[in-house]
């Protein structure tokens, strides 16, 4: 075909589609496209990225949205003299180049922790963080880290006294002037090893308010960071809104197995329940019979972090916090007494989820093929008491997922869909 016959073939192909939006086609099953229903559309148009809500303010965070506070927070975030080696930064686990996590069944600092390093991005839309929800804003679940003996394994006076040393000028010009650290000890803190500990009690109640105050705002920079991390849209997301707007055309960005796997998700597959809104994600915990890795201590989740966030001096109700009590709302009134608790785990959200194996809260699979087909078996919780197992569903519509080899597949390959770059915003 010569070049002239091949711009008319592709003008004609143009036109027919054009048509076929104009009158209603596009909901019919021409070249692929699938037929939805009204209540069809209205889901996947309620997953697209562009119908996520503005970034919620953090009241207990008055710097979060100062250029400035991000700027100091990136470099805190990827400077590795913060931690007991020198060796671990923020980075090392939530690396950019990984989709801000590592890669690894579990995270490695200066040890080996026992779940796996979460993704940053979006994070800040959610009310609570890491898997098991410990902690309540971004800044007290960056300062959680380094404080952890298997990850920075540092201390608190040792970073006040870093952020004197090199980062003193701009720690001032966003927080005030910092305290006089002189008879601070190098090495202290609360949640060291027995020396430091010792270090931290000996000193004056005031000094340590001080050091912790240092600490808090070293927190509030790197949040500040973080809370600049989110998704760009995926080939879903411009299959949604053809669908959305009746583009035939558009809608061909999707493969017939990838639509087969999409009807599957909000559908028999049930993913949706969970991996519901523009992050996929219900921002839940859910115990769901993933299996543990060691099965004679198997973790105990969202039940045993209930009362680490309750007694987090960080936690929005604290000193340290920049909100009032009215405006804790989600730590005063969260569920502390709830038994599907035991063994929940947050939903992550599953935007890019093919770009970042292995999965679960502990690595336990390692490809999207089997978390799918985990879902299908859905065995018994080891502990607690799995949704997906008869009897344990949290959600009174929910019926037993029943997958073939072949659905499990085509689930699995729709996540590939849901792939976008990362974006990184200006505050």
């Amino acid at each position: 075909m010569d070049a002239i016959g091949s711009r008319l073939c592709r003008s004609l192909l143009a036109v027919v589609l054009a048509v076929a939006g104009g009158i209603g086609i596009a909901e019919g099953a021409i070249w692929g496209i699938e037929r939805w229903t009204a209540d069809e559309r209205e889901l996947i148009a309620s997953l697209r990225l562009n119908q996520l809500a503005p970034l919620p303010a953090d009241p207990s965070n008055r710097f979060e949205q100062l250029p400035a506070a991000a700027e100091l927070g990136k470099r805190l975030f990827n400077d590795v003299r913060f931690s007991r080696n020198q060796a671990v930064s923020c980075a090392s686990c939530h690396a950019p180049d990984k989709q801000f996590q590592d890669g690894r069944a579990l995270g490695k600092g200066v040890g080996t922790g026992t779940r796996r390093a979460m993704p940053l991005m979006g994070a800040a839309h959610s009310p609570w963080l890491f898997w098991d929800g410990r902690k309540d804003s971004l800044w007290s679940q960056a300062l959680g880290p380094l404080e952890d003996a298997v990850e920075h394994g540092g201390n608190r006076a040792r970073y006040a006294h870093l952020l004197q040393a090199h980062y003193r000028a701009e720690y001032e010009a966003l927080f005030g002037a910092l305290p006089d650290l002189a008879r601070v000890p190098q090495d202290a803190g609360p949640l060291g090893d027995a020396g430091e500990r010792a270090a931290w009690e000996a000193m004056p109640p005031a000094a340590r308010e001080q050091v912790s105050r240092v600490f808090a705002h070293m927190g509030k920079a790197i949040a500040a960071y973080e809370r600049t991390l989110g998704y760009g849209p995926s080939r879903f997301d411009r299959y949604a809104q053809a669908v959305v707007a009746n583009d035939a055309g558009g809608q061909q960005v999707l493969t017939s197995q990838e639509l087969k796997g999409l009807r599957l998700f909000i559908g028999k597959g049930q993913c949706i329940t969970c991996h519901s809104g523009p992050l996929l994600s219900d921002q839940h915990f859910h115990n769901t019979g993933v299996p543990p890795l060691d099965r004679s201590r198997p973790d105990a989740g969202r039940a045993a972090a209930i009362a680490k966030v309750q007694g987090d001096e960080f936690n929005c109700l604290g000193s340290f916090s920049d909100a009032g009590p009215q405006q804790c709302q989600e730590l005063r009134f969260m569920v502390t007494d709830d038994p599907k608790l035991e063994a929940a785990f947050k939903t992550p959200s599953l935007r890019n989820v093919a770009l970042r194996p292995p999965y679960m809260h502990a690595g336990q699979f390692t490809s999207l093929d089997e978390v799918v087909a985990h879902y299908a078996k859905s065995p018994p919780a080891v502990r607690g008491t799995s949704e997906l197992a008869s009897g344990g569903s949290a959600h009174a519509e929910r019926k037993p997922i029943r997958l073939s080899v072949q659905e499990i597949q085509d689930l699995a390959v729709f996540l590939g869909a849901l792939s976008g770059p990362i974006i990184e915003s200006r505050p």
